[in-house]
Parts: structure tokens; sequence; C-alpha cells
């Protein structure tokens, strides 16, 4: 039987707007290219291109364009935030996505979910200090609490050297052994993750908006 036929959206939490280059939609189009050897169709969303004010739900009333970055986050399978570096933490988009997000804990899937179960989770982080591992396991953290599901070696990246210097693309972040290594588990890791949850979801039994809480005697 053929593998199914995946989707991947790419929020990219940037804070530059198009058509300014952005490094961390560099890299993120290196795991684009695995994608597309594996039946993977990739979308990548600029949020600072949508009017996305700040809050915590998922309208935020006249001229909120969240809605419809949400919808594309909704029928993804596979869910990758992308974001810079900034002051040692991911950018403040990333935070203002994440923010947003809380308001799917108000939704459900047709089985009583919250709406981003059975999505497969990942992130991309670059920039020219240290911060990675901080951003990523921040972000991947909070998309397990969105109902995400993550799989090993689930983020990739690329660091530059301490203080003002070239970025990813100036860099030739490119060539960096380890980044492409991580790219290529990455994205291998999240189609076969995703491929699972989508011939087996997890079931509604137990996890569902309105299940019983358990309290320990």
């Amino acid at each position: 039987m053929a593998d199914p036929k995946l989707t991947a959206l790419f929020v990219n939490c940037t804070l530059k707007k198009s058509p300014e280059v952005s490094n961390t939609e560099a890299l993120a189009r290196k795991v684009i290219e695995w994608f597309d050897q594996m039946n993977v169709e990739s979308e990548i969303v600029r949020v600072v291109d949508y009017h996305v004010p700040f809050g915590v739900s998922s309208f935020e009333g006249e001229g909120d364009e969240w809605p419809l970055i949400l919808e594309k986050i909704k029928a993804a399978d596979i869910l990758v935030m992308c974001t810079p570096i900034w002051f040692g933490v991911r950018s403040s988009v990333a935070q203002l996505v994440v923010e947003r997000l809380d308001g799917t804990y108000a939704e459900a899937n047709d089985v009583g979910q919250y709406p981003l179960y059975n999505k497969v989770a990942g992130v991309v982080v670059t920039g020219n200090e240290d911060g990675a591992h901080a951003a990523a396991e921040t972000t991947l953290f909070n998309m397990t609490h969105l109902g995400c599901t993550v799989p090993p070696n689930a983020d990739t990246y690329w660091v530059g050297d301490a203080g003002p210097g070239p970025s990813y693309l100036d860099a030739g972040g490119e060539e960096h052994e380890y980044t492409q290594r991580t790219t290529r588990w990455m994205a291998h890791n999240l189609v076969h993750l995703a491929r699972i949850l989508h011939a087996n979801p997890i079931p509604a039994e137990g996890n569902t908006k309105d299940a019983e809480v358990c309290h320990a005697g």
C-alpha cells in the first residue's frame, strides 16, 4: 500500500516581512527538500505578513487574520514552528503564535480532543547566539500541551559565533555537517510518526476535554 499523502505547515516566526530574506525560512526549506522526497506537501506561512493581534483566543475581533493561519494549522498533518533567536530565546512572534494557539483549548476535534491531537510537531531554529536548545525545548513542550505528538530528534538548528556576525545563509550554514544531519533526522522522524498517527490516531478514551478527572487517593 502506498504511503498516505501528508501535508506540512511551516509557521515562520521571523520578524522580517516578505520579501525580506529570512534565514530561518532558508533552513526550513532544507527540511522541505526532504519532505518533497517523502510524499509530503509543504507550505510556509510567514506570520508577520498577516495582521495577528495579541490575545489568547482564536479570534480577536475585526481585522484579525489569525483564523486564516489557524485553518491551515488544523488542516496539516505536520506542524513545524520556525523561529530565530533573539536575546537567547525564541522570537516574540513565536511567543505570539503559541499564545494565540491557547484558543484551541476551547475547541475540539470530531471525537472531543483538542484540535491539534494527531498532529506531529517539530521546530527549526536559527541565530547568531546561544539559545537554540532553549527555543526548541520550550516550543516543543508547548506543542505537546496543545495536543501535538513529538518524535525523537524533532528539531534542527544553526547558530553562529557569539556576537554580531553573518547569519545562516551568509555564513554558509547549508554546508554545516551537524545541521545537515539533524535536518535529515528531523524530516524522516516527523514523517514516520505522522504516517503512524494517520493510520492509528490516538484514541479519544480518557483524553477528551470532558473526560472525568482522576484523583489519586
